[in-house]
């Protein structure tokens, strides 16, 4: 029966339902929630549902999130099929559901997948044996199988305790990959990790993919003599470089290094358009925030924070930004934000985003000063943007919401929300876009065959940026995929232009 009351007259209409229907559901409701749950099963039912918002097949959540038990994978003894145990991960009987995912990826991916037809019978890579230390994601497991399809061994670990794809470590795992890593690492386990993938009997590296550039430190400081039959470093973030270009300085670089991170395919897609999608992704699965008339400071206006800024501009967002640079300075006005100084607009704004680079960007005395529920994330690729220590202090509570999820509490009640604990808030807690990233490990891939093939000589003991023919030849595999024709120059254009027809179209020092 139903009763509505419209206009001081009662409606009163008559819903037929089967009698027997309904109580052969509550026969069944009844004895559902007669059962007693394990202890185990307990757990597994309150951690679903403090992690509801934010479960997935993707990064944000794995399937192991919620099924398996807290054993640490380090204390597991698994193997795959094959009865290869050469590896650490949350639960290999995952691996059917992470391959359905790689092949998912594999679609949006169409410069890798051509890549694998156009070189797997000159095996570029014979003989590379590759150590890698990035995000473990559905697109890395595309990434690592091409490699391995063009003649490379690999071993991988991951750049990022939170980004794990459990299910895709599990499928990379059963594939015969030597894998080590799982989501929600401890610092410890994040380094056992990368000296597992490093330090083993009868195989050394010969080639260094690395992210961040944590991979190339533990070497560098635990292992110096490995550099001495390693051909090339691949780094592909402002961390990772910036860490490389000090080694330089310093003339302790050992070996030729590929700055993939200011390659123009990397700067303009990844950077920008990834975090233009992402940024809305990352908030919305963690917070449910509604952007439209919120105040948000994005801190850096390099490509991520353009991608950043244009998205919550998009939605409504009143957004400021903070820039060290002049240059981007300028560009963010011009794009019509006004540009601040943090602690101008701190006590105001409902989102601060980071994403410099740099270290100590959001201090202690900003989060003081910020509004009850403030959101604060980080988008650049290291925790060091948002000064989390200080934070972990006696008179500050905090308070678990959900995975990624924090609320920092103040004695006097004032809360922020704290999310991924300050580390890459895409990855850690939401997907980024397939396709976009096809087009940077595209160009880790060329950058790695163009290093271990490169004849003695051709790169010294500095830091390179990929040549600009290279990163034409990536831009050009994707545009079949948008049925999109390039114009030829003619002979007379070419001439005029003082360019060979089939490029490279801009300078070397172009960016």
């Amino acid at each position: 029966v139903v009763v509505s009351k419209k206009r001081e007259l009662l409606y009163v209409f008559l819903i037929s339902v089967p009698l027997c229907t309904m109580q052969i559901q509550f026969a069944d409701q009844k004895q559902e929630f007669s059962k007693r749950p394990s202890k185990i099963g307990r757990r597994s039912l309150s951690r679903s549902i403090s992690q509801s918002s934010t479960d997935s097949y993707s990064s944000a959540a794995s399937y192991t999130d919620s099924s398996d038990d807290e054993t640490s994978p380090r204390d597991k003894q698994q193997k795959n099929s094959k009865g290869n145990g050469d590896f650490c991960i949350k639960n290999i009987k995952q691996a059917d559901f992470g391959r359905r995912e790689i092949e998912i990826a594999e679609q949006e991916m169409p410069a890798l997948m051509a890549l694998r037809k156009r070189a797997q019978g000159e095996k570029p890579l014979a003989g590379a044996k590759v150590v890698g230390c990035t995000h473990i994601t559905a697109q890395t497991a595309v990434l690592m199988e091409t490699l391995s399809a063009l003649g490379a061994q690999c071993r991988w670990a991951a750049c990022n305790i939170y980004s794990t794809q459990n299910e895709v470590a599990a499928a990379l795992a059963e594939g015969g990959f030597s894998v080590f890593a799982w989501k929600g690492e401890s610092e410890d386990d994040f380094w056992w990790c990368i000296d597992r993938c490093v330090n083993v009997e009868g195989w050394q590296p010969n080639m260094i993919l690395d992210d961040g550039g944590d991979l190339t430190h533990w070497i560098y400081k635990k292992y110096p003599n490995m550099f001495k039959k390693i051909k090339g470093i691949v780094e592909e973030s402002v961390t990772g470089v910036h860490r490389l270009y000090q080694l330089s300085k310093a003339g302790k670089l050992c070996v030729p290094a590929m700055n993939v991170n200011d390659s123009v395919t990397k700067q303009k897609f990844d950077n920008l358009y990834c975090c233009r999608e992402s940024i809305l992704d990352g908030l919305k699965r963690t917070t449910d925030v509604m952007f439209g008339g919120k105040q948000v400071v994005v801190c850096g206006y390099g490509e991520v924070g353009k991608g950043c800024c244009a998205a919550l501009k998009a939605m409504g967002s009143i957004v400021y930004v903070t820039e060290i640079d002049p240059i981007c300075a300028l560009q963010a006005c011009m794009d019509g934000f006004r540009l601040v100084k943090l602690n101008e607009v701190i006590r105001q704004v409902d989102i601060v985003i980071t994403c410099t680079g740099n270290k100590n960007v959001v201090v202690r005395e900003y989060l003081d000063r910020m509004k009850n529920g403030c959101i604060v994330c980080n988008m650049g690729h290291s925790n060091t943007e948002i000064d989390v220590a200080s934070l972990r202090t006696p008179e500050l509570t905090w308070e678990r919401v959900r995975s990624q999820v924090d609320h920092v509490i103040w004695p006097d009640g004032k809360r922020i929300v704290l999310l991924a604990e300050g580390r890459l808030l895409n990855l850690s807690c939401s997907t980024v876009p397939t396709f976009v990233l096809s087009i940077t490990a595209t160009t880790q891939a060329l950058a790695l065959i163009e290093l271990y093939n490169a004849p003695e000589g051709r790169y010294k003991q500095d830091v390179y940026l990929l040549p600009k023919k290279m990163d034409e030849y990536v831009a050009s595999l994707h545009l079949p995929t948008f049925d999109a024709h390039l114009t030829e120059l003619s002979d007379e254009q070419a001439k005029y232009l003082g360019l060979n027809k089939n490029g490279p179209f801009k300078p070397n020092y172009y960016r």
